[in-house]
């Protein structure tokens, strides 16, 4: 008796289905609302990591450097999960106050689909990147380079953001209060974050590894100091 052969699905199409799934619900405004809650994340833990690898590949110029797109592929969703996970409560703390606790299963929805979104975004940019990368530039420029895909990315996050809280900010202008301060909020920590989690381009000459040196110290004191001069 023969046996009906299913074929395992493999990571490519999974992603385009639930990236079309974020699209068409972000057009409709639903904003994954009736979607299971950890469908975002799904889109996160596939698509961050492989933004991860192609913004990895600079300076990947020997077999002893290909650790670092590897290491760079893990610390993508470390820092989107960890950055989203510190602000959390006092996201939660903030909609309490303002009397809009009721509504916040919707709004933390809302979150975590501006999350997807943001690393669709990403993915959808690393052949850009890897295009770039090919074409020939230096260490800073590759930094600028990345911040330049980060920031595009983060505009379709914000998209995504806006329309599922359109609804909200119907309902209660207090909810754009609320909205804003987690931009802000997750800006901050997320800068933070990315400082404690670097290396996340290699540097030439330097030898690959997961943290650099003092990889706990604070990225504000050290803006500081480089605008200071000092």
């Amino acid at each position: 008796m023969s046996t009906a052969f299913t074929p395992t699905p493999t990571i490519a199409p999974t992603i385009a289905s639930r990236a079309d799934g974020l699209l068409r619900d972000v057009r409709a405004g639903t904003g994954w609302a009736n979607r299971r809650w950890y469908s975002p994340w799904i889109v996160v833990l596939m698509s961050a990591p492989l933004y991860g690898a192609a913004m990895g590949w600079f300076s990947v110029d020997s077999p002893a450097r290909v650790l670092m797109p590897v290491y760079i592929a893990i610390k993508m969703p470390i820092l989107i999960g960890a950055t989203t996970l510190l602000c959390l409560p006092g996201f939660f703390v903030i909609n309490s106050i303002l009397g809009l606790r009721s509504d916040f299963g919707e709004a933390w929805r809302a979150i975590t689909g501006a999350q997807a979104a943001m690393t669709l975004a990403l993915l959808s940019l690393a052949p850009v990147t890897l295009f770039a990368y090919a074409g020939g530039m230096g260490h800073l420029d590759a930094v600028r380079f990345n911040a330049v895909m980060f920031t595009l990315a983060t505009g379709a996050a914000q998209v995504v953001l806006f329309v599922r809280y359109r609804r909200l900010r119907a309902l209660s202008p207090r909810h754009g209060w609320a909205m804003w301060f987690w931009v802000i909020l997750y800006g901050f920590v997320g800068i933070q974050m990315g400082w404690m989690l670097r290396p996340f381009i290699g540097t030439p000459g330097k030898p690959v590894a997961f943290f650099r040196e003092e990889p706990f110290s604070n990225a504000y004191v050290v803006i500081a100091k480089l605008l200071g001069g000092g």
